[in-house]
């Protein structure tokens, strides 16, 4: 199995290559839990495009990572997620637990920090008057 990272608008996506069933969810267990403890990024976004198929295994390791993004206070997003995959992820209900997108640009566009704009904020008093 085959994964590279790649950094877009400032987001790390992850491209998994291949099915993750068997020995290689093994693997994306390792890189995926290593990822989130170095890149100590806000967001993670997980693209879906090279994978045909995904195993009960490989959806645990997402539960896994998940709780793990959440004690480095990071979000997971899934992008370009079969129609095979995503009826797995509904039916186990972890559309609850993660944003699916159909395409980078809708995700990076939802995961992206907003920027400050410089506007004023005006200071209000702590007592009230």
């Amino acid at each position: 199995m085959e994964m590279t990272l790649t950094l877009e608008s400032g987001i790390p996506i992850l491209h998994p290559h291949g099915k993750l069933t068997g020995t290689a969810v093994s693997a994306f267990r390792e890189r995926l839990g290593l990822w989130i403890d170095d890149t100590n990024a806000e967001s993670l976004l997980i693209d879906f495009a090279d994978v045909p198929k995904l195993d009960s295994s490989a959806l645990g390791v997402l539960v896994t990572a998940h709780t793990l993004a959440r004690q480095h206070d990071t979000q997971i997003g899934l992008i370009n997620v079969s129609k095979r995959i995503k009826n797995l992820i509904v039916l186990t209900r972890l559309v609850k637990v993660f944003q699916c997108f159909q395409d980078t640009e809708t995700a990076i566009a939802t995961f992206a920090p907003q920027k400050f704009s410089g506007a004023r904020v005006k200071r209000l008093p702590t007592t009230p008057p």
